[in-house]
């Protein structure tokens, strides 16, 4: 489903806000580097440590809003920054440190389906304790009424950090289904481009932690499952002619810099 016009001009305004404000409000870290500075120039280090800034919070201020507005058409619901749940079973607490257990120890292999059944076999039984996971960072529901939970990250992740992912994916399926037992529920990673292009995404440094099937969107995968087939090159596009509109007015915001 190619995106609407009204999403087009939905895009495009959160890309002109969000970086209107950035440089309205951007000011220099007082970080004193001479040798770079009488190299590279003042305005160009300046630029660097803009685009650096930038990208610390392009999560939230950009992909997660325009992640939403693409989901309108395809999905019932699409909110970000929510709270997947707050309660889960002693029980399901005891299944998921299985779970981590034995994919950290190799004794077995990431199987999402598995997991999940593993989790509700037990979600609602033993002890029920107040939790406080991770916030999802885009959740959507089906018209078929089935979840989709994202924790979106923008960087390259560290093989390490996938553990912690992993187990906030199987926190945010305790919790939900805590809730409600039969929910169909589905919780991933998504990442928004392949650092790594135009080469394949290297997936083989979390294949032992994640299920590469269930749990990870990269890139088209994550944008045209949100809106339909070509999504993520009309996305390129958007950004591309945004950024030249807005060119100038970055030239003339880091000239005084000079």
């Amino acid at each position: 489903m190619p995106l609407t016009s009204k999403q087009i001009e939905h895009v495009e305004e959160v890309l002109r806000t969000s970086l209107r404000h950035k440089i309205a409000t951007y000011t220099p870290e007082p970080n004193s580097m001479p040798f770079h500075t009488r190299l590279l120039g003042k305005d160009r280090l300046a630029l660097f440590s803009f685009i650096h800034s930038l990208n610390t919070n392009f999560g939230t201020t950009i992909f997660e809003p325009v992640a939403v507005e693409l989901s309108t058409t395809k999905f019932r619901t699409a909110s970000r920054a929510m709270p997947a749940g707050n309660t889960m079973s002693d029980q399901a607490q005891a299944a998921i440190q299985l779970i981590m257990d034995s994919l950290s120890t190799a004794a077995s292999e990431p199987n999402k389906p598995d997991e999940i059944s593993r989790i509700r076999d037990v979600c609602q039984k033993g002890t029920m304790v107040a939790v406080k996971p991770t916030k999802v960072d885009l959740a959507l529901e089906s018209n078929a009424g089935e979840f989709y939970l994202f924790d979106i990250k923008t960087a390259k992740p560290n093989a390490g950090d996938f553990k912690e992912f992993k187990r906030t994916l199987l926190e945010w399926v305790a919790v939900t289904l805590a809730d409600n037992p039969e929910a169909k529920i589905n919780t991933a990673i998504a990442i928004p481009y392949n650092p790594y292009a135009p080469r394949p995404y290297s997936r083989w440094t979390i294949r032992g932690m994640l299920d590469l099937k269930h749990e990870l969107y990269v890139a088209e995968e994550f944008w045209d499952f949100l809106c339909g087939n070509g999504t993520f090159d009309t996305l390129l596009d958007i950004f591309e002619r945004i950024g030249i509109e807005l060119r100038p007015e970055i030239d003339t915001a880091f000239a005084r810099f000079k």
